[in-house]
């Protein structure tokens, strides 16, 4: 499997387990500081790799009237600030292609939504930014389809791609992961696998204005993943979960984040020792 190096500390497909984590959505510079602040002194605590996550702009929101986020400029400006008042490397979202310049100038790694994830343009200005890029496989996707979008990346000269799992449509209303999926695409396509135990716990229900989840979960999904052998673990986490301005139904609570955390260390620990 390759190797992905983000910075000289940090990278995907080695013997450690990265952790993505933030807020799903800027909500504003002092919360996104706050939230990068205190989940550094978690990961530090139990020397995990960590990568702040946060969104300019949620795209897909359900509703039109949902908080979506500050915008490019101000979301930049704001990610811009975390990487160098705390010396955190960033990870945030494409939407469209004219963005790959200016978020290329701040993100270490540029990701690409899992609605988004077959859109060759898309794709192909990621790639050719020359950052590591990371993929969220989308729902609607099997694990074996994956390679066709890796080689869209590839085709730009790009290799440092990363792939996340973030579950599958389930009927109308809910999602599940098969965690051969794991193994699965790391087999196919030669690159790292980053689990999301967050969106993987989403009900994106039909009949609601909203997306709803099932949180209790998470620690069950992301401790089966570990197991499984994924390369890294992706989770929205938030200080205040019920007032969150996205997802609030399925992201974690920052209070429990060590615990989750060090459950997952352990289980990867034994994985990889006896690996």
């Amino acid at each position: 499997m390759k190797t992905i190096n983000i910075t000289e500390t940090i990278s995907f497909g080695g013997r450690s387990l990265p952790l993505i984590a933030g807020p799903c959505v800027i909500e504003n510079r002092d919360h996104s500081l706050r939230m990068a602040s205190q989940i550094k002194t978690i990961t530090e605590k139990l020397s995990i790799p960590f990568i702040f996550k946060s969104s300019f702009d949620k795209a897909n929101r359900t509703s039109v009237s949902s908080f979506r986020g500050p915008g490019i400029d101000e979301g930049l400006r704001i990610l811009a600030d975390v990487k160098s008042e705390l010396n955190i490397p960033i990870i945030t979202d494409i939407h469209l292609s004219v963005q790959a310049h200016a978020i290329a100038e701040v993100a270490d790694i540029i990701q690409i939504p899992a609605f988004l994830c077959r859109q060759t343009d898309l794709l192909i200005v990621a790639g050719n930014t020359g950052k590591p890029v990371n993929i969220k496989k989308g729902q609607f996707l099997s694990p074996w389809k994956v390679k066709h979008i890796v080689e869209k990346i590839e085709s730009t000269g790009n290799k440092q791609i990363i792939i996340t799992e973030r579950g599958n449509t389930f009927g109308f209303d809910n999602l599940i992961t098969d965690m051969r999926s794991i193994p699965i695409m790391q087999d196919e396509t030669g690159y790292p696998v980053v689990f999301d135990g967050t969106h993987s716990a989403q009900m994106p229900g039909n009949t609601e204005d909203f997306t709803g989840g099932l949180r209790k979960y998470i620690p069950v999904m992301v401790k089966a993943a570990v197991a499984a052998g994924c390369n890294g673990i992706f989770l929205e986490v938030h200080d205040d979960v019920k007032n969150a301005k996205s997802d609030s139904a399925t992201q974690w609570p920052l209070k429990q984040l060590e615990n989750l955390l060090l459950q997952a260390k352990r289980i990867h620990e034994a994985v990889t020792n006896n690996g």
